[in-house]
């Protein structure tokens, strides 16, 4: 029997503009490519890109904040833009109209990058602390300005780094749009009821969630059969963005492609050593969860394509209304303020829930205008469903947070870019512990530990992955098979014991897209979850404390590096124990799981 849901979302982006074919996108898109155009004007007759030291006298000053005023104006301007269109191509990579624009508009955006190369050699060239005493403008900029004139020690020549943004264009870029269009296009067949249909790659993962084993077994043989027939073009792509990437690495002087990312991400490389040192420590744990989940399923050991299975017969089901409830009645158990945003998202139609042919997999949200969101999902029915829109409203209200602050000010790195999305997830996953019966209570800690195993377990099975290849890739183009290889290697390094060897995903490379967006674009997520939890911890103790405090953390996270953030809750987060106190919340966790479980695995 077929059950009837209700239709799940589409966004709503005529807030923004009327449609792609609009008179009123058209004025705003030729107004963003004039203001571009009027930006680089102001950077020409003001000389900014000069690297020879520079005297700091008014004039100077007077031309830093005319600049830093333009170039912040212009940089909002492009984003809302760029994030609009990029909406249409996300929920539906065959728009022609949405890909010609972002086409034409990355053209121009070229432009912008290589003025923002060149603010950061202008920068380079000041004496920065002098700066920041005499301007306000540059007080309200410190941390951003500090790091530009970091960066700018590892800028290469002006004529060089000019010529690298316009060919990433046609290099990384352009592979990863390719990547982007490819594989949200992939339809795989699939047999269901007598009837073969061919379902989108998005609709093939997510029957991993599915109860029965049959399903989810010949769901992932026939996403790998997929994969293998997409693998050519992929590796290329994987092979192209990799190599640019340690090309340029080498280039601008850092020793690693992770140096630079650890850069970028305001997180020095103390910080990750202890955190992975604390994660590996932890693997035994997950692997008791693991095997834990095995029992439960009555199996003797887990398949990779068992590791997203509901525990019970169906599991439960969560309506997309009953989610919405959810999410919002607990939110405001929290704050009103945090209630009263995720009402507005809901009304305001800012969420596109709905798995479709041509749409992206995943879940992500994106910031469109100062204080507003856009979040794309795929809706699962499952608790995990109603977890990933809580994770993604946190995001959106980091961006309500963020909403004072300039373009500059909020460029969040990614580990603290995940600060509110895992506490809200984490206030909706104690809510529902709290209301849960014992089987409520079993699927609810499944659900937390099989996401906590993937951000621990799973993303540093992909930080050793993209580290190993980057090392390869430095001598050579790598194989399809060669990239199979270095991905059942690193999951069998991590998973160990806790999944069975002859049933792991060696086409993990081709299914996740950050491998194609930037360099190590994983452990952040660890970070995130980790950080979140401490935080969660914190405010345990103390709500109204950190209440008092929280909103400021969230607005402050593009404005210091994430060890002075965290020192500002007294968190030290250059040794593994912090790390560890907040494993130790999933290790209570996974006590609690193991506790319930039919039969104790010995």
């Amino acid at each position: 029997m077929t059950t009837v849901r209700d239709p799940l979302p589409h966004w709503d982006m005529t807030p923004i503009f009327p449609g792609l074919e609009s008179p009123e996108f058209a004025q705003g898109f030729r107004a963003t490519i004039e203001s571009i155009g009027e930006l680089v004007a102001l950077f020409d007759s003001a000389g900014i890109g000069q690297r020879a030291p520079a005297p700091l006298d008014a004039e100077a000053i007077q031309t830093f904040e005319t600049v830093i005023q333009r170039y912040n104006a212009v940089l909002e301007q492009v984003r809302t833009v760029a994030v609009y269109i990029q909406c249409f191509v996300s929920t539906n990579s065959r728009n022609d109209v949405a890909q010609a624009r972002m086409s034409e508009l990355e053209q121009h955006r070229v432009r912008l990058q290589q003025l923002a190369t060149r603010f950061t050699a202008w920068i380079g060239s000041l004496d920065v602390e002098a700066l920041i005493a005499r301007s306000e403008s540059a007080r309200a900029h410190a941390f951003a300005l500090r790091k530009a004139w970091q960066r700018a020690a590892h800028l290469m020549s002006p004529a060089e780094e000019a010529l690298a943004v316009e060919l990433n264009l046609t290099g990384s870029t352009a592979w990863e749009k390719l990547y982007d269009n490819f594989t949200s296009r992939l339809t795989v067949p699939f047999e269901r009821d007598g009837k073969v249909e061919h379902l989108p790659m998005s609709q093939i993962r997510n029957l991993a969630f599915e109860a029965d084993r049959d399903v989810r077994r010949r769901a992932y043989e026939a996403e790998l059969g997929a994969w293998e027939q997409a693998a050519l073009p992929i590796a290329a792509a994987l092979n192209s963005i990799k190599g640019e990437t340690n090309l340029l690495a080498q280039r601008r002087a850092w020793e690693t492609p992770l140096d630079a990312a650890l850069f970028n991400n305001s997180l020095d490389r103390q910080t990750l050593e202890a955190m992975l040192e604390a994660a590996r420590e932890s693997f035994p744990d997950f692997r008791r969860y693991l095997h834990t989940k095995a029992c439960f399923l009555g199996l003797p050991r887990l398949a990779w394509y068992d590791l997203f299975a509901p525990i019970g017969a169906q599991g439960a089901e969560w309506r997309y209304q009953d989610a919405i409830a959810f999410v919002t009645e607990n939110f405001g158990a929290y704050s009103d303020r945090l209630r009263r945003f995720a009402e507005r998202a809901f009304r305001e139609n800012w969420i596109d829930a709905e798995p479709r042919a041509g749409k992206v997999g995943g879940a992500y949200c994106t910031g469109i205008r100062p204080g507003e969101s856009r979040i794309l999902s795929n809706y699962n029915y499952a608790f995990g469903g109603v977890t990933t829109l809580a994770h993604e409203l946190g995001h959106a209200y980091h961006n309500l947070n963020l909403a004072q602050r300039t373009p500059l000010q909020r460029s969040t790195p990614m580990p603290l870019a995940e600060t509110a999305s895992i506490f809200c997830e984490t206030i909706i996953m104690q809510a529902a512990l709290q209301q849960a019966d014992t089987q409520g209570q079993i699927e609810i800690l499944e659900e937390f530990l099989q996401g906590a195993c993937q951000v621990v377990v799973d993303i540093t099975s992909r930080f050793l992955f993209e580290g190993n290849v980057f090392a390869a890739r430095r001598q050579r183009e790598l194989s399809v098979e060669e990239f199979n290889r270095l991905m059942l290697e690193a999951q069998r390094d991590t998973y160990g014991d806790g999944l069975d060897p002859e049933a792991l995903h060696k086409f993990m490379w081709a299914a996740k897209p950050h491998y194609y967006g930037s360099a190590f674009y994983n452990y952040p997520y660890m970070f995130g979850l980790l950080f979140g939890l401490g935080l969660y911890a914190r405010y345990q103790e103390d709500p109204e404390g950190f209440k008092a405090s929280y909103d400021d953390l969230l607005s402050s996270t593009g404005m210091a590096d994430a060890a002075t953030l965290a020192g500002q809750f007294g968190i030290e987060i250059r040794t593994p124990d912090f790390w560890r106190s907040s494993l130790d919340i999933v290790r209570g966790f996974i006590d609690r799981f193991a506790a319930l479980a039919p039969v104790q695995n010995g």
